[in-house]
């Protein structure tokens, strides 16, 4: 390994064990080499040698199923490459356990790092048990960086503005937009882009093409719904996650509505839903996988790193998101129900 790296054993094991003081190019170079060699560790000659298996448990109560499947690919992925047990947990309400149960069986089950998606990431209930319990939390894509733990999120208010910018360029005025979870930070956040955006343009806003969703499949039929009973219907609607904008495609279909020659469907998150329906999704990419990748690398850093007896600062990582232009974007139809649209 170290001879295929051009680097010594102590470098190789540095890096294996995600600890620091290792230049970027090394460690890439090791990585490489653990790939192309398919290393796997020993567990047995980890244990003699004193070593220990990290744990880290994700946490999660998000009713978006596409969203979860991404960040527990991304997580379960870097998990199993830096043989990482990864235990996942769910929080949702079921009377069974409180969160405050939850995350002490946890800790006292040896876990000493955790990772939180939305909306659990915008918890500082949440985040204030696990640093009472002794452990480290990192959050994927809060609303805004907290002092708890270390963060990995976009900048969702100017995605969500690019992408009304971008509808608004193909000509449309008349947009709708279905808001996300008001639990979850990054829905204000959207929607201020929106807003912001449409201001910018010097397009009025109607209240009434706002309407709120929960960022499940089902509550984007029922925006979607009440925003294609509207007369004047929006010539485009923008939805805050992909889940909610495949139901507002589904809910055009049933209205006989082509997309999208009729009505322009756009997303955010650039889920497998997005690629999985027809048309497929015009969308903000967001890169869950490599987010949540960053997250188990981070988690492990900083749990080395407590027990040499750094703790350090709180790191925040914003990553790049871009914009996806697929087939349910279009200019908005000259005509609309026999009558002329306005300029």
């Amino acid at each position: 390994m170290a001879r295929e790296a051009e680097c010594s054993p102590m470098t190789v094991s540095r890096v294996i064990n995600n600890e620091g003081s290792v230049r970027v190019s090394t460690r890439d170079a090791v990585l490489k080499a653990i790939e192309k060699l398919n290393y796997r560790p020993n567990r047995a000659a980890r244990s003699l040698a004193g070593g220990e298996q990290l744990r880290i448990a994700l946490l999660f109560d998000n009713p978006s199923a596409s969203y979860l499947a991404e960040f527990l690919m991304g997580s379960l992925e870097e998990a199993n490459r830096r043989d990482i047990q990864l235990v996942v947990q769910s929080l949702a309400e079921d009377g069974s356990e409180s969160a405050k149960e939850i995350i002490a069986r946890l800790v006292a089950a040896g876990i000493r790092g955790f990772i939180l998606p939305p909306p659990l990431c915008d918890d500082q209930s949440i985040l204030d048990l696990i640093v009472e319990g002794g452990a480290i939390a990192v959050a994927v894509g809060p609303g805004a960086a907290s002092g708890t733990g270390a963060s990995v999120m976009i900048d969702d208010f100017q995605a969500a503005y690019d992408m009304t910018s971008h509808i608004i360029r193909l000509g449309h005025r008349r947009i709708g937009f279905i808001i996300g979870n008001p639990e979850q930070a990054a829905s204000s956040l959207r929607l201020n882009g929106f807003r912001q955006a449409m201001t910018d343009a010097g397009l009025e806003m109607d209240q009434g093409l706002i309407v709120q969703g929960r960022f499940t499949y089902r509550s984007g039929m029922d925006a979607a719904e009440k925003l294609l009973s509207i007369d004047p219907r929006p010539t485009a609607i923008f939805a805050s996650n992909d889940d909610m904008a495949a139901a507002t495609v589904a809910v055009a279909h049933r209205r006989h509505l082509d997309v999208p020659n009729d009505i322009t469907v756009c997303g955010f998150d650039d889920t497998d839903l997005a690629r999985s329906i027809w048309p497929e999704l015009t969308t903000i990419r967001q890169p869950i996988r490599e987010m949540t990748a960053w997250a188990v690398q981070t988690a492990a850093a900083i749990m080395r790193n407590k027990r040499g007896g750094d703790r350090g600062n709180p790191e925040v990582r914003y990553m790049p998101y871009k914009l996806i232009r697929r087939d349910s974007d279009a200019a908005p139809s000259l005509w609309q129900d026999g009558k002329r649209n306005a300029p």
